[in-house]
């Protein structure tokens, strides 16, 4: 594994980054760019998911960093739901929304992977160091 010095490091970060750049596409080229609040949620909810990774991990504790992990978590679930208005008010084809629940509890998993990780590392964090 290689080492992580920063949260742009973190694959579930770059994951919800691409992720979060497709939605960006689908924001600006569909009929979604018109839909203010479903475009505006979703854009949100993808942006909070790296954003709480982004924030988790430089509070530099993994108790802080399972909480917005935890968050994280919750907003990639809420985007997958979105990614189903998003679909059902016809921005995307069925197999994109196929993609887009596949990719995002993936990401869920990941994430729940991680904090499990960190819920048996020793390491609190660096302001925890003596």
């Amino acid at each position: 594994m290689a080492t992580i010095r920063k949260f742009e490091d973190l694959e579930i970060w770059q994951e919800a980054r691409r992720i979060s750049k497709i939605i960006i596409s689908i924001s600006q080229t569909t009929e979604l760019k018109t839909d203010f609040k479903l475009r505006d949620q979703i854009k949100g909810s993808i942006g909070s998911v790296m954003d709480n990774i982004a924030e988790g991990f430089d509070r530099d504790g993994n108790k802080e960093f399972r909480q917005f992990l935890s968050m994280a978590k919750g907003s990639a679930g809420e985007t997958r739901s979105q990614c189903y208005r998003v679909f059902d008010s016809g921005y995307i084809q069925e197999e994109q929304l196929n993609e887009f629940v596949k990719d995002l509890e993936t990401l869920s998993k990941r994430i729940s992977a991680f904090i499990s990780y960190l819920n048996k590392e020793e390491f609190k964090g660096l302001k925890f160091k003596g």
